[in-house]
């Protein structure tokens, strides 16, 4: 089957994410690198794309270049992906499903629930696919998670704990670098910091394997660095539709912890954990009985887990084959064949109007308040 041709807009030399969307939309042998903008500095990008393999007529300066020069083109680019700072998400996404291309966005989507609504919108409109990398939803054992309660094997779900608590910016010497400052800036992140950047993968993650969606959200902030005027700490409580309880604890300043990022889902009649650092497993206890260890790439496991494993049991694949499994079901998507469930802008929409919702709760003390963007209560 002939490959897809794939652009890509940011995550230039030296940026984190840009590695793992160029190994993981090539790993699978779907997408090809043919066109990029990939750096602010339209030289570096130039010759960073083209050093990457991408033909010097396709190795744009900026996004707008790189638009109006795949409009025109009979072998124009078949997804987009999005990898710039928070701020030009909007503009960018809004930009290129118009002018007829696919979509995969970074997160956060937009910056304001309007955007967001905007966003979905337009994709309907287009009839164009627009993705949010929520890649930890990706994982094979996720997945797995995600068949067990949808099938019924935990019950009817009671309470999700989940967290993404980090130590990474715990160093109040270190608050000036650039890297971690934007992280904290309104005019670059937006309205949140911390929760933004990390809470709402949890959150979405929380969705996802529950098969129910946020409904009404209570929320403490804390800017612990006293410079930063967004927060680098936040617990957020909060309920769904379908009555289940959540915990969600996120944090930059956890000193100790390093990627931070685990859930358990608490049912009628079994329990499950899953924690990014080995993502390989899942522990699975039945109620009265021992705690198990499941492992990608064992017998018995769901055909959704199955079909986004590569190596055999106790192999490992990691963050790049996550990002690379959202490429696997967007370039099924893109050919009109199966795929599995990845993120779209609807779930872009509700993480931002959760992220406004819960910084009007924590100004509110904690106050309940519903989480959802108005078209979708």
């Amino acid at each position: 089957m002939a490959r897809l041709n794939w652009g890509m807009i940011g995550g230039g030399e030296g940026s984190q994410i840009g590695p793992a969307h160029r190994m993981g939309a090539q790993a699978d042998g779907n997408f090809v690198l043919a066109a990029g903008a990939l750096d602010h500095d339209p030289t570096r990008g130039k010759d960073y794309a083209q050093r990457l393999g991408v033909a010097a007529d396709r190795a744009y300066g900026n996004w707008q270049e790189m638009l109006e020069g795949e409009k025109g083109r009979d072998d124009r680019v078949d997804l987009v992906t999005v990898a710039t700072p928070n701020s030009t998400h909007f503009e960018i996404t809004k930009a290129f499903l118009e002018a007829g291309f696919n979509v995969l966005c970074e997160k956060p989507m937009t910056m304001t629930v309007e955007e967001g609504e905007e966003i979905v919108n337009v994709a309907k409109a287009t009839g164009k696919i627009c993705a949010v990398n929520y890649c930890y939803s990706a994982y094979p054992m996720v997945r797995e998670m995600r068949h067990m309660v949808a099938s019924g094997q935990i019950g009817k779900v009671r309470v999700i704990v989940a967290n993404f608590s980090h130590g990474h910016h715990g160093d109040a010497t270190d608050a000036d670098n650039p890297r971690v400052r934007w992280r904290y800036d309104p005019a670059m992140a937006g309205v949140s910091g911390q929760f933004a950047d990390c809470g709402i993968h949890a959150m979405h993650m929380a969705s996802f394997i529950a098969g129910d969606e946020v409904k009404e959200v209570s929320a403490d902030f804390a800017s612990t660095i006293s410079s930063r005027e967004l927060e680098d700490d936040a617990m957020v409580n909060f309920r769904m539709e379908g009555g289940t309880v959540g915990r969600l604890w996120t944090s930059s300043v956890a000193i100790g912890r390093q990627h931070g990022f685990d859930i358990q889902v608490f049912g009628e009649t079994g329990g499950l954990k899953w924690w990014a650092e080995q993502p390989n497993q899942v522990m699975y206890t039945p109620v009265g009985g021992r705690t198990q260890i499941m492992e990608k790439g064992e017998g018995g496991l769901s055909d959704e887990a199955g079909r986004l494993s590569r190596v055999a049991i106790a192999h490992p694949e990691g963050f790049p084959m996550a990002v690379a499994n959202i490429y696997v079901d967007l370039a099924a998507a893109i050919r009109g064949e199966a795929h599995g469930a990845f993120p779209t802008a609807v779930d872009g929409l509700r993480s931002m109007s959760a992220v406004h919702q819960c910084v009007a709760s924590a100004k509110e003390g904690g106050a309940w308040v519903d989480a959802r963007p108005a078209s979708l209560r």
